[in-house]
């Protein structure tokens, strides 16, 4: 089985919003982190795919802006999610290698905070921590304990707190 992580590409929309439909369920759109996300786009560059030799997405990252605040005003970061891997591929490494590539892009472009809703278990061993995050706050209920932090840039949220925003990039 060789998978391969690509950039997305406009084609792919209907299999990504299949893949992410069974993953997370339909009414996902209900949660929190998609009101930071709504009539925003996300990061094109780092807008990600897992496909097979044939091309069949089996796996989607990706990541969007948001503004976290700080006392000089707000400073951008990003959000992950979601990240969704099919069915039959999961426990196979996808969704492993969709972060660690998706991350790597991050650094390399020069973001500094990736913020995210998820499993603590599952996300720690790429480096979230809910520690890192005390200080924040979403727009809407959330399980604090899966609302994680991780610093691409060693202190890069020293001094970050308040309400986390949706970036300026609105497409409304």
């Amino acid at each position: 089985m060789t998978i391969r992580i690509v950039a997305e590409r406009p084609e792919d929309a209907a299999a990504i919003e299949s893949l992410v439909d069974n993953a997370f369920g339909q009414d996902r759109q209900k949660r929190t982190v998609y009101r930071l996300r709504d009539g925003i786009e996300p990061v094109a560059s780092l807008s990600l795919v897992a496909v097979t030799a044939a091309r069949d997405v089996v796996g989607s990252l990706k990541f969007w802006p948001i503004l976290l605040p700080n006392d000089g005003g707000n400073i951008p970061a990003l959000l992950l999610g979601p990240i969704a891997v099919r069915l039959d591929y999961r426990g196979a490494g996808v969704g492993g290698r969709l972060m660690r590539r998706g991350l790597d892009l991050a650094k390399a472009q020069k973001h500094r905070i990736v913020l995210l809703v998820g499993d603590a278990p599952y996300y720690g061993r790429f480096g979230f921590k809910h520690d890192l995050v005390v200080n924040l706050t979403l727009p809407g209920p959330v399980d604090l304990d899966r609302f994680l932090g991780l610093e691409l840039e060693d202190g890069a949220l020293t001094g970050v707190k308040g309400l986390v925003q949706r970036s300026d990039t609105s497409k409304k």
